[in-house]
């Protein structure tokens, strides 16, 4: 099992979690998870730095292995990443790992094209995973379908074929994709809810691995900690089918106003106990995530990454 830190880009300028991660290697976090935004969700994490950019320089720095959570089919042609992706790979092999997921019109619809619905993003996002695994091939490619693909060849394919992860929020989708996808990467729910998830992947006997990307809040106390979480986070704990819709910061600020902040209990773990966070990554094992990825949703980055070297990753170490 390895834990990571997530590197969110919404909420931090590309330069801080430059520093950050770098922190975080020698803490013993041993995988970094990096979002993919053009908008952020709220104007009050204010950021939205180029995350393909930003990864040549961090794994440049680090030794750790990196992924990210993308969207294939809009924002970007699929064609576009398969490239991104092998580039990194022959610079850094056996390193970077893909999330791909339908994505969120906050972030795709700038392209002005439709939105479409998501039965069309679910085919959409399996059409793209399809065609960037054939461009890894080396070979040339044209495929017409809901991606359009016309002689398209990589001629510096990556060394390592890197895993792709298919994202899933719920348990149907979960279930589908993992008929296609290397493995499946999720979010932290109530114990009993993820492991619906966990069920719905693994219904017809798949055995790809798990990811899981776990909110929490740390701070010296955890008034602070609640605090921190509802600053930065309460406009992230509705379902997709409510949010998938919204284009603008403004829209998710709207929506954010009506939470309280003991609602954000059930989404985001919050505590400055270290034996909370080691029972609940030991049940997040248990369960069978390979890879879980501890994204501390506040401000206080540098703070969390100190706590989780010192007090929670050592109980983890083989």
């Amino acid at each position: 099992m390895e834990i990571g830190f997530h590197a969110s880009h919404e909420q931090f300028k590309p330069s801080r979690l430059l520093k950050l991660v770098q922190q975080a290697e020698k803490a013993g976090f041993k995988a970094v998870l990096s979002s993919d935004h053009f908008h952020p969700w709220s104007n009050n994490q204010g950021e939205s730095g180029f995350a393909w950019s930003w990864l040549g320089a961090a794994m440049q720095v680090t030794k750790l292995p990196f992924g990210i959570v993308n969207a294939p089919g809009q924002r970007y042609h699929p064609a576009i990443i398969a490239q991104a992706v092998a580039t990194l790979d022959e610079m850094f092999p056996g390193r970077f790992w893909l999330c791909s997921g339908s994505g969120q019109a906050l972030n795709e619809n700038i392209t002005g094209d439709k939105w479409p619905a998501k039965e069309v993003r679910n085919a959409r996002l399996r059409e793209s995973v399809e065609v960037i695994k054939e461009l890894w091939k080396g070979e040339y490619v044209t495929h017409k379908g809901i991606v359009q693909l016309e002689n398209a060849k990589l001629f510096t394919p990556p060394q390592v074929i890197p895993t792709i992860y298919g994202a899933a929020l719920t348990p149907k989708t979960a279930e589908w994709l993992s008929g296609w996808a290397d493995g499946m990467i999720t979010i932290s729910k109530p114990l009993d809810e993820l492991q619906i998830m966990v069920d719905a992947f693994r219904k017809n006997g798949s055995n790809k691995p798990l990811a899981l990307k776990v909110q929490i809040s740390y701070d010296s106390s955890d008034e602070k900690a609640l605090e921190g979480a509802w600053e930065q986070w309460r406009n992230n704990i509705f379902p997709s089918k409510v949010t998938s819709e919204f284009i603008t910061p403004e829209q998710f600020d709207d929506i954010g106003e009506k939470v309280r902040k003991e609602d954000l209990k059930k989404h985001v773990l919050v505590s400055n106990k270290a034996s909370v966070f080691i029972d609940k990554i030991k049940a997040y094992k248990k369960m069978g995530f390979e890879k879980i990825i501890i994204h501390n949703v506040n401000e206080q980055q540098e703070e969390f990454v100190d706590f989780f070297g010192k007090e929670v990753l050592p109980a983890f170490e083989s």
